[in-house]
């Protein structure tokens, strides 16, 4: 009876001592903007605009939050000058200013461009708690962030490749094509 007691008293420390873990790696990312619910994004499409607008990659990847095979991603090891877009909304997201070689298969970055270019959403997809990174204006996913990044930040904004447009230093921002008319 007293080995019972003994068991379950630990098991109890253990759920709360984890509980208490996951909550504190929660609170390590302050200072990013957070999502817990589903917000409203200034970009509403359909899934049927959506599958007009994005290539089947992009669509899987920005709208069904797929992810590119590890090394697969043309901007993996592409280090030129200039910006990445949201292939989504368009909208400036990250700079090679930030972008670096983490040596973990796809392009990573230890900052956006602005505060309000992304949002965090909490993610506990596949039996972990992960920070999904989307853009700010649509909601898509981009990728995801984690706490191995360098300094001055510490943190790896991990992405896709088809989730970005690139746009070389003093080239034109990228327009959907109904816009060019």
């Amino acid at each position: 009876m007293k080995t019972k007691i003994l068991l379950i008293s630990g098991l109890v420390i253990l759920l709360v001592a984890s509980v208490m873990t996951v909550r504190g790696e929660e609170d390590e990312l302050s200072g990013v903007a957070f999502e817990q619910e589903k917000p409203k994004y200034e970009i509403q499409l359909t899934e049927k605009e959506w599958r007009e607008r994005l290539t089947p990659l992009q669509y899987a990847v920005l709208r069904e939050q797929a992810t590119e095979t590890m090394f697969s991603g043309k901007y993996n090891k592409f280090y030129e000058k200039g910006t990445y877009y949201s292939a989504a909304s368009l909208q400036p997201i990250f700079s090679s200013e930030t972008k670096y070689d983490s040596k973990s298969g796809w392009p990573s970055f230890w900052k956006p461009i602005s505060d309000d270019a992304i949002k965090l959403v909490k993610d506990t997809s596949e039996g972990m708690v992960r920070w999904e990174v989307v853009d700010s204006k649509s909601g898509s996913h981009l990728g995801h962030v984690f706490e191995d990044g360098p300094a001055p930040t510490g943190l790896r904004y991990c992405l896709n490749s088809a989730a970005l447009i690139f746009v070389p230093e003093g080239g034109t921002p990228p327009k959907f094509k109904k816009d060019n008319k």
